[in-house]
Parts: C-alpha cells; sequence; structure tokens
C-alpha cells in the first residue's frame, strides 16, 4: 500500500471533517483527497487575519470552489491580542491556540466529527512551538501521521494537476519580524505591501524580514543575483511602502530565518 493509499484508508475512518486551509501546498493536497474520500462531509475553514495576504485568503476561495468543497472564512483581529503582540518566540503557540478553537467551534457548531491541518512530517526539523497548541485541542495532522514529506505531497499535487505543486513554501507575516519587536497592523502592512510587489517584479523565493526600520531581503540562491540587478526597484518598493533602510542578505532566503538567535 503506497501512502496515498494509506492516507485515503485513514482519512476513512472518520464521518466527517473540518479542515483548517490556508490554500498552502500542504493544506491543499489534503483537501483535495479529503474530498475524495469524505465528498459533502468536508468543510474548509479559513481564518482571516492581518498576518495573511489578502492574496492568500482569494486563493482559498477559488480553490475550494474548483473542489467543489464547502467553505467558511472566519474573521479574527489578532492584533488585539497581547499575546501576539508582544511577539516572543512561543508566539506561534498562542497563535494557533487562538485559530484552532474558532476552527473547532465551528466544527461543533456544525457537527463535524474532527478538524484536520496539513502539517508534514518534515515539519518537525523546525522551531514550531504552535504543534503543542494542536496537541492540546486535539486536531489530527493526517499527512504527517501517514509520514508525507514535502517533496511526496508536491509530486502527489502534480500527478493530480493541482495549481499549488509548485507554490513556494509559505509563513505567515509575523514570521518575518525578529522576536522581542512588538508587532502591529502598519507593520504587517508594510511587509504585505512590499512582498507583493517585488513578486510582481518576477520574484519567487524570498522574503522581506523587517526589523525596525530596516528591510532585509531574503532571495534565494538563484534570485540573488536578479535581486541586485533590481536593487534600486527594490529600495524604492521597500521606502514607499514606510521603510528607511534597505538591504539584501547575502545569506539568501532560508525558512525560519528568525529562529536562529534561538540557537545562540
Amino acid at each position: 500500500m503506497n501512502k496515498l493509499e494509506k492516507l485515503k484508508e485513514n482519512l476513512s475512518k472518520y464521518k466527517s471533517a473540518v479542515i483548517a486551509f490556508s490554500g498552502g501546498v500542504d493544506s491543499t493536497f489534503l483537501a483535495k483527497v479529503a474530498s475524495e474520500v469524505l465528498g459533502d462531509n468536508l468543510l474548509l475553514v479559513t481564518v482571516k487575519a492581518s498576518i495573511i495576504p489578502n492574496s492568500e485568503i482569494e486563493e482559498t476561495k477559488e480553490l475550494a470552489k474548483t473542489f467543489r468543497v464547502k467553505h467558511q472564512l472566519i474573521e479574527f483581529d489578532i492584533t488585539k491580542t497581547n499575546t501576539f503582540i508582544e511577539n516572543l518566540p512561543n508566539r506561534c503557540y498562542f497563535c494557533k491556540k487562538d485559530f484552532f478553537s474558532l476552527i473547532k467551534q465551528v466544527a461543533y457548531e456544525k457537527g463535524f466529527e474532527v478538524v484536520f491541518d496539513g502539517s508534514n512530517i518534515d515539519d518537525n526539523a523546525d522551531y514550531r512551538p504552535g504543534k503543542k497548541a494542536l496537541k492540546e485541542l486535539g486536531v489530527i495532522s493526517p499527512l504527517a501521521e501517514t509520514e508525507f514529506t514535502k517533496e511526496e505531497i508536491r509530486n502527489y499535487s502534480r500527478i493530480y494537476n493541482l495549481s499549488t505543486a509548485e507554490k513556494p513554501a509559505y509563513a505567515c507575516l509575523a514570521s518575518r519580524f525578529p522576536y522581542g519587536e512588538k508587532i502591529t497592523v502598519d507593520k504587517l502592512e508594510r511587509v504585505e505591501k512590499s512582498e507583493q510587489r517585488i513578486r510582481n517584479l518576477g520574484f519567487i523565493h524570498f522574503r522581506v524580514r523587517s526589523h525596525d526600520n530596516l528591510a532585509r531581503i531574503e532571495f534565494a540562491p538563484g534570485e540573488i543575483a536578479k535581486g541586485w540587478e533590481k536593487r534600486n526597484d527594490i529600495e524604492k518598493i521597500c521606502i514607499e511602502a514606510g521603510y528607511n533602510y534597505v538591504a539584501i542578505d547575502i545569506r539568501g532566503y532560508r525558512t525560519g530565518a528568525m529562529n536562529e538567535t534561538l540557537n545562540t
């Protein structure tokens, strides 16, 4: 039995489910497979908050229509939460606890049996305090349980011809700030605006890391040279978004960059 068959077998053990749906590679693949197994007994729920770009929210709507699966948006003002604003190293725990508590409430009110998330086995390699919240709330991670890696999910997504198969890894906008720097709506909007406009220049794998008034841009190795060529455009974009200084990180893009200071 291959992993896809095993995943379907595991999903078939449940009568109904809600999927925390971000529109990323993992949750989209899970939604597609679960829709084949559970049909109308599946609901996709997306939390709309200022840490998630509007473009990502719109994509979840389109994907849900493609799968012909019920989809619900929940709005949540996370910037009113002190544990989020203070931006401590365990911030992700509180965010996940808030988001998934809302999703579980929807599942309970609508009579769905369980809540799934799209975590995969590779997620264990990075510092992810949010996993504790998922465990406490009883959220199930079918992809991780079936030991799907990120690359395997991408491979099966290609077989399914999913539009997210080649989608770059994504993390919420809060991950752009160093721990300890307070996060505000204005700062989140500044990052979102900068990243969207840089993406419009043709860049794919990058992050705008926000250090107070400095925008530190991480480009994937294959895009650093292009980033240097476009430095004047990039500087203009970030200055217009509200930064005073702009820098290109010579180490390039790496996931979990803001967690590096936790090991020092």
